[in-house]
């Protein structure tokens, strides 16, 4: 199968250390939550240039009892390395458990969410809003920290909303017991996706907490975005979410235009279908054929983004059952483009 590769590093082309663990890049493939499993992380790290992958948000509970989504969100393999195991949750007990369980099963870095802004996390009291609980975060990220040997981070936003932006003050927290890295979202809860990143508040964040690094995260759209949010707020890498599920070449691209200037030619349309189905057959493996065609649904419009003429394609891919209407779907796309150019 032709998919575009870029050759991983043989040495770290970074000082960006996490603890023990310096990944061969300074950008980070974020937990997307829904779209974040095994089978996109395979993808992704297939175009090169990332330097650390996440999973989903991962249940303590759900990993404790180790059930079939908490599995499945968990699930990687050796090609999946390095990786990061993001838990979200308020029982710093329960929380310790579950990072050993990840440590035991994978993990070479552990991350806190604190900052996810979906309800049915926030009114359990994780995600954001441990940002309203700074002393409660703070003993979370310390019960981790004590129960594993590999390092602990934490990704949150600016503060859960405009009136409690208390993002520097809480990184400076994490960090006195024993955090490695924030990753900081330049958005509050409250805005969701909304509104623009404010680098400012990501900038106090790097200021208050100069002995370990931060990764600025949100709205990075570009290996030029990337730059931008580096230079502007002192950070030390970036996090980059979004646009990797229409793009996944962004991580490659914007190593390359950080380590070189230049930004490497464009993937050719059949190098982009061909990722798709590759994607696919990823799905089919690790969800079986049923899951996968409704998982290609949700995924296909991302990919469209990058892609020509996909009007018909979208349509057509909604309606998909098997995985052979999905070969049909994609072969008739790919030669009615071929034909039109």
């Amino acid at each position: 199968m032709a998919i575009l590769m870029t050759p991983e590093l043989a040495q770290p082309d970074t000082c960006l250390r996490i603890g023990d663990f310096t990944p061969k890049t300074n950008l980070f493939l974020s937990p997307i939550a829904r779209f974040c499993d095994l089978p996109f992380r395979l993808v992704a790290r297939s175009c090169g240039g990332i330097g650390l992958a996440c999973t989903d948000l991962l249940s303590p509970h759900g990993l404790l009892k180790e059930n079939d989504k908490s599995m499945y969100l968990a699930a990687t393999c050796p090609e999946d390395e390095p990786l990061c195991m993001q838990l979200f949750g308020e029982d710093p007990e329960l929380m310790a458990k579950a990072a050993q369980w990840a440590e035991a099963h994978g993990a070479v870095v552990i991350d806190i969410n604190m900052g996810c802004p979906a309800d049915k996390v926030v009114k359990k009291d994780g995600g954001v809003a441990l940002m309203r609980r700074p002393e409660a975060a703070t003993r979370i990220a310390q019960a981790i920290v004590e129960a594993v040997k590999v390092p602990v981070t934490a990704k949150m936003r600016l503060g859960f909303d405009a009136c409690q932006q208390n993002s520097p003050q809480l990184a400076r927290m994490l960090a006195d017991v024993g955090i490695q890295l924030i990753t900081v979202h330049g958005r509050t809860g409250a805005q969701r996706f909304g509104g623009d990143v404010d680098r400012s508040g990501i900038a106090a964040v790097v200021e208050a907490v100069a002995d370990i690094p931060v990764l600025g995260n949100g709205d990075i759209k570009s290996p030029q975005d990337a730059k931008e949010m580096i230079d502007s707020t002192g950070c030390a890498g970036v996090m980059i979410g979004r646009r990797a599920l229409s793009d996944p070449w962004i991580f490659r691209d914007t190593h390359a235009y950080l380590t070189t200037g230049t930004i490497p030619e464009p993937p050719t349309f059949d190098q982009r279908v061909e990722l798709v189905i590759r994607h696919f057959k990823l799905l089919v493996e690790y969800r079986g054929p049923r899951r996968a065609t409704m998982d290609m649904r949700q995924r296909i419009s991302w990919y469209a983004r990058m892609l020509p003429k996909t009007k018909s394609l979208k349509q057509n891919m909604n309606r998909i059952g098997s995985p052979e209407e999905f070969y049909e779907v994609i072969g008739q796309y790919r030669a009615t483009v071929a034909g039109s150019t």
